[in-house]
């Protein structure tokens, strides 16, 4: 994954509503971004991804994770199908735990501008050790309701 994150998409041709290709990488994905009609008005948004892929960089093996991503949009929401999209990109993409996990925060991030935005990965286990990954950009906005993520650590068979 590229260190760097990509500056903000100005294409107004959005992936919604029209066939497109899967990208093969996350550099090469498109995530799309369209106008807030509430952004005068704090609210938070949450993506759950239950079933995110990635692969182990070491040995090549899948990896799956749990993730959680919540904001507080500005001018700028997250258009679902390209986030989609986006996050299959990483199911041939060779990357640890933590490097997926940040590098799709900043990624949002760069992109939509929010006014806060958290990300959680909660890595089912390999090696019988699980790995929970936690990021977000700055403090919640006062006033925001922010729910738990609602995602149990894990317990094994107890």
């Amino acid at each position: 994954m590229s260190k760097t994150p990509r500056k903000p998409s100005q294409s107004p041709a959005l992936q919604l509503g029209r066939a497109v290709d899967w990208p093969q990488t996350p550099d090469e994905a498109k995530l799309d971004r369209v106008p807030n009609p509430q952004a005068d008005t704090d609210y938070l948004v949450r993506f759950t991804a239950p079933e995110f892929t990635s692969l182990c960089p070491v040995t090549g093996q899948p990896d799956f994770a749990h993730l959680m991503i919540d904001y507080a949009p500005g001018a700028w929401l997250v258009e679902s199908k390209s986030l989609k999209l986006y996050l299959a990109s990483f199911r041939s993409h060779g990357a640890f735990h933590e490097d997926c996990t940040v590098a799709i925060g900043k990624r949002i991030a760069v992109e939509i501008k929010p006014k806060w935005l958290r990300i959680g990965g909660y890595w089912y286990p390999r090696g019988g050790i699980p790995i929970d990954v936690f990021w977000q950009t700055g403090k919640v906005p006062k006033g925001l309701w922010v729910p738990e993520q609602g995602v149990a650590t894990y317990r094994g068979r107890g």
